[in-house]
């Protein structure tokens, strides 16, 4: 465990768990043993990561959002307050099913709105979009912007966060950054 990042003194950090240095972990967090957390990560108030969870450098995980073991988030991930997670399909108090848990990646650079719900065994991709309150049931193409219950996809995104339109060509200009992207059938790719 790095010394170099800043933990509120009403968050409990657990022995044996790896943090980042300039990661900032806010009130009443639990960061459990067995977890790792990078660099620049900053974690809300009310936040939970299991053991064997492991987010990448520059994280945002807003207030309220626990992290159950078989989570991994790539760099760059936003996880946005009160998001869900979950890790088994059929959860039952009275049947432990802890030898069940699905794995969840959530690629570089994605954003999970406020109450998003994510089915576990599921791979969000790279800046993939999940709007507020979305529950998502399958894994999300890169790029991929998801609304509804249950998620359907209405469009594509920039890394920038800008919904892209297409021309006849297949191509788009992210207004903010500059970048040209290109579709090709159900899938989008960065050309410049």
């Amino acid at each position: 465990m790095s010394a170099n990042f800043f933990a509120h003194p009403t968050a409990i950090i657990d022995e044996g768990c790896m943090i980042g240095a300039g990661t900032k972990i806010w009130h009443f967090s639990h960061i459990m043993a067995g977890c790792t957390i990078g660099a620049n990560c900053n974690l809300g108030q009310n936040v939970v990561v299991s053991p064997k969870v492991i987010l990448g450098n520059n994280v945002r995980v807003q207030n309220n959002v626990s992290i159950y073991e078989g989570v991994i988030c790539e760099d760059d991930v936003f996880l946005g307050p009160s998001m869900v997670f979950t890790n088994v399909i059929n959860p039952r108090s009275a049947v432990s099913r802890k030898n069940e848990y699905k794995a969840t990646f959530v690629k570089q650079g994605a954003t999970i709105g406020a109450n998003a719900t994510i089915v576990c065994g599921n791979t969000i991709g790279k800046y993939a979009f999940i709007g507020a309150g979305a529950v998502v049931t399958k894994s999300v193409p890169a790029y991929a912007l998801l609304i509804g219950n249950p998620a359907r996809q209405t469009g594509w995104m920039s890394e920038y966060g800008h919904k892209l339109k297409f021309d006849e060509a297949g191509r788009a200009v992210c207004p903010e950054s500059g970048a040209v992207y290109e579709q090709e059938g159900k899938q989008v790719t960065k050309v410049g």
